[in-house]
């Protein structure tokens, strides 16, 4: 891969992280079982260091009497590889993909003038296991174990060929790979990964070594579900009014009461609604904001609030930032029900509004809350 290859997709990395951090301060996490269940596409690139046993060669090239001089060795170069995977569930997942680990060479001389020099790169196919353990809504670490299916290509030149028995061999060997990183999710759609792995290798010589890629990453989901649609409400048809023929004169009706205002307030909390400092809905909090829908039957809701609090732990500006995830994930959950999505707001309060001692487990948890307000007319 040419320098300028490899400087153009860092290039494209390092756009695609800005995009990714702009978007992620809006996305919310509200279609779990899509991202436990999708495919995804990514890229990584990084430095590749090898260790290739050289004793085969350094043998061959004292042979016949002759001394070894020096013996240099360049180990590291730049490597990438591209791969596509499949979410088989929240904690494990399918990756098969195309490597390119870069190439490695020596430089020696003997005595009697002699001079060997080589090289050997080493590309390949890989196909992993996936497991990822969940830290947070956004970070997780995973480990990974597979196979690797690399060819090995080496070149060597200088005036003692006959050290080697092919000065241009090549090989295909099925090897083991294993690994492990970080990732953090800019969105449900794309995340980024830093990660460590080992391929274990050939080098077309006879000699067994390992190839280690550090590298960082870009991971996208595909096929993101679009919101859903509030179905637009169609105006109720005019009433028939029927032609009477005229009779007499009755006393007036009473004029019809007037609907007055009505407020409603429901109270949830973040402990049975939410996992542990996420913002994706439980299917019990899912239950219990149906049964709140229900309870609106006959209700003409003017104004809806969701509105999130937390405890005092941690730094209030996170704090802030996850009670306005969990109340707009609340909201996108009402407008995927039918609600206009113009008449629902949301507010984070974070800590600022506890309604009990955060000093005790017992307050904490109370001042774990989402409230929804409901302000309209009953029929």
């Amino acid at each position: 891969m040419t320098f300028i290859k490899k400087a153009g997709l860092m290039g494209a990395i390092g756009c695609a992280l800005v995009a990714g951090q702009a978007a992620a301060a809006d996305d919310v996490f509200i279609n779990p079982e899509w991202a436990n269940s999708a495919w995804y596409v990514g890229g990584n690139i990084g430095q590749t260091r090898a260790n290739v046993d050289d004793v085969r060669l350094i043998r061959s090239l004292t042979a016949n009497g002759a001394g070894l001089n020096s013996f240099t060795a360049d180990e590291k170069d730049v490597g990438y590889k591209l791969y596509v995977g499949k979410q088989l569930n929240q904690y494990f997942a399918v990756e098969a993909g195309f490597f390119d680990l870069g190439k490695f060479g020596f430089k020696s001389t003997t005595t009697q003038n002699g001079t060997l020099n080589g090289e050997a790169g080493f590309r390949g196919v890989n196909l992993d296991l996936v497991a990822q353990v969940p830290l947070s809504q956004r970070f997780s670490v995973f480990g990974r174990a597979g196979m690797n299916y690399a060819k090995a290509t080496t070149r060597f030149h200088g005036n003692r060929l006959f050290a080697v028995t092919n000065p241009s061999p090549s090989e295909r060997k099925l090897n083991a790979k294993a690994g492990f990183g970080l990732e953090y999710k800019f969105s449900e759609a794309l995340a980024l990964r830093g990660e460590v792995e080992r391929y274990r290798v050939n080098d077309a010589v006879g000699n067994r070594g390992d190839v280690d890629l550090f590298s960082v990453g870009l991971v996208y989901k595909i096929g993101r579900p679009a919101a859903k649609p509030v179905a637009p409400v169609e105006p109720a048809p005019a009433p028939v009014v029927p032609v009477v023929a005229p009779a007499a004169a009755q006393p007036p009706a009473e004029p019809a009461k007037p609907m007055n205002p009505v407020s409603e307030k429901s109270t949830f909390s973040a402990e049975a609604v939410f996992a542990f400092d996420s913002s994706v809905l439980r299917p019990e909090g899912k239950a219990s904001l149906d049964e709140l829908l229900s309870k609106l039957q006959g209700m003409d809701a003017d104004v809806m609030i969701t509105v999130g609090h937390t405890d005092s732990i941690g730094r209030a500006a996170y704090n802030e930032k996850l009670s306005l995830r969990r109340a707009a994930s609340v909201k996108a959950y009402l407008v995927s029900k039918g609600v206009d999505a113009a008449r629902v707001y949301t507010e984070g309060k974070g800590e600022t509004q506890p309604v009990a001692d955060n000093k005790t487990a017992e307050g904490r948890a109370r001042n774990r809350r989402v409230t929804v307000e409901v302000v309209g007319t009953r029929r």
